[in-house]
């Protein structure tokens, strides 16, 4: 093609024909010209259809990932509802007699108001996407809207969940240990005793007690502002999926 283009100038040339070589040669550029554009425009087809086809895997790498997050959720929230109930139950004993107090297992309730939980989901895709700078591919603006609300409210759950523990760790635990039986507590957990403490002492007292009632108080507080940042975690969630799900 190349050679038949090139004998058609000489030809030109040779007759003498300056007007029809110029306009030949014109003729000549904008086929480069258009050769080139065709030549770019598939070069870009080809790396549109490339960035396409990652965007779909990201965003199935995302819905599988924030489905199994929505189940951890899930379990978090049983665990979350569990420990409210039973930071109303033990705020109802207050003040009764401890007759009616013995008719509950006060033990396996405490043992639960202590272990409160945690939410852990995986964030390995929205952090390699973040770090790679692949966030781009995402032509949903909506979606990254919300990838970035997620950081930001997983972020503020983990101090509610924070506050929580230390409650537990720094009033609740402490509280106990002086004027309650521990082992009575851990018969429910990993020691799994066989049987009460051998020491005297009467546990019910503590529900005479103004500093327990308001260390139990603030400890329920604490659960159910938690349990508000699970709930709007959750929608956020939903709303990811939603935005993920690929047609």
């Amino acid at each position: 093609m190349i050679k038949f283009f090139r004998k058609i100038r000489q030809n030109l040339l040779m007759e003498n024909k300056n007007s029809k070589y110029f306009k030949y040669a014109i003729g000549e550029i904008i086929l480069v010209v258009i050769g080139i554009l065709i030549a770019l425009q598939i070069n870009n087809w080809n790396e549109s259809r490339k960035d396409k086809k990652e965007e779909h895997s990201i965003l199935q790498n995302l819905h599988d990932e924030f489905s199994e997050n929505k189940k951890l959720l899930k379990a978090t929230q049983l665990e979350s509802k569990a420990a409210k109930k039973v930071g109303i139950s033990i705020m109802s004993f207050f003040g009764k007699p401890q007759d009616v107090i013995r008719q509950h297992n006060v033990d396996s309730l405490l043992f639960i108001a202590l272990e409160t939980g945690e939410f852990r989901p995986s964030e390995n895709t929205i952090n390699d996407l973040i770090q790679s700078g692949r966030l781009k591919l995402l032509e949903n603006k909506k979606l990254k809207v919300l990838l970035y609300q997620w950081q930001s409210d997983l972020k503020s759950l983990d101090v509610s969940f924070e506050r929580v523990e230390q409650k537990i760790d720094n009033e609740l635990v402490p509280y106990l240990s002086k004027n309650y039986a521990l082992k009575d507590i851990d018969k429910y957990g990993a020691l799994n005793w066989k049987e009460n403490s051998k020491l005297q002492i009467n546990k019910y007292e503590i529900f005479n007690d103004i500093e327990f009632e308001n260390i139990t108080d603030d400890y329920l507080y604490r659960v159910f502002s938690a349990e508000r940042k699970l709930n709007e975690i959750e929608e956020i969630i939903n709303d990811i999926l939603k935005e993920t799900k690929y047609q």
